[in-house]
């Protein structure tokens, strides 16, 4: 994927348009089960956009770097009060390198799907490795495939009916793809958003993590540490670097 995707106008509204992940109640759970994991060592965040996550994690004292495509986007945290503490380089997360080792590299949001095929996929889990300390996590958290959900011979799926948005998910079953439209309605104006995503399953992450050095730490359903069972819409993975 290319940082085109998050150009200036969708940067702008980035924020407005996560609504209630930014809710403190709902990403409070994230920053604690993050900042567990990264104790007294540093975090990298893979794809670190506004910094929704990586600003209120550096505020709990970890020391976070962040990975960005898009230049907007970073424009966007670094306008943010303290965002001086998330250093952003601006590369691709499947080659780009920041110096140092990390005791946590993450990846939120299912950004994990924006690399479009097996082998950029590969290669960011590959890319995580190699900034990992000895022992040190890998952690995603990604949407589970809703293809429960498709009937017979449909292709899409409706993933939020509310106010002002609609958001509908269109599946290419045989190439493991989908795209995310987004339509807007504010003030009488509407606009759209539409996003290509590569999906994969659990068991598809396990091997590219097994393939980077890595092994399944823990799975829950999201960043309570809910159960993972076969109704979960999400998933949250921790993979651990071998000490």
């Amino acid at each position: 994927m290319t940082g085109g995707f998050f150009d200036e106008r969708v940067a702008a509204g980035y924020d407005d348009a996560c609504g209630d992940m930014n809710d403190p109640a709902v990403l409070g759970p994230t920053i604690d089960f993050l900042a567990d994991l990264a104790g007294d060592g540093r975090a990298l965040e893979f794809a670190v956009g506004t910094g929704r996550v990586a600003l209120p994690l550096s505020e709990r004292g970890v020391e976070v770097c962040g990975i960005e495509l898009s230049p907007a986007m970073a424009a966007q945290l670094a306008s943010k009060p303290g965002a001086e503490r998330v250093p952003v380089t601006i590369g691709d997360m499947t080659t780009t390198r920041v110096d140092g080792d990390f005791r946590l590299v993450y990846l939120v949001y299912n950004t994990i799907t924006n690399l479009l095929t097996q082998d950029e996929q590969v290669a960011c889990f590959r890319n995580a490795a190699a900034h990992l300390d000895r022992g040190g996590r890998f952690v995603i958290e990604v949407m589970v495939p809703a293809l429960r959900k498709l009937l017979p011979g449909e292709t899409s799926v409706v993933f939020d009916l509310s106010p002002g948005h609609v958001g509908i998910d269109e599946y290419d079953v045989a190439n493991q793809r989908l795209v995310s439209h987004h339509y807007w309605i504010t003030d009488g104006r509407a606009s759209t958003f539409d996003s290509p995503h590569r999906y994969a399953w659990p068991a598809e992450y396990d091997l590219m993590a097994r393939l980077a050095g890595l092994s399944l730490s823990e799975r829950w359903s999201n960043w309570q540490r809910d159960p993972f069972t076969s109704d979960s819409t999400s998933h949250v993975s921790v993979w651990r670097k071998s000490a």
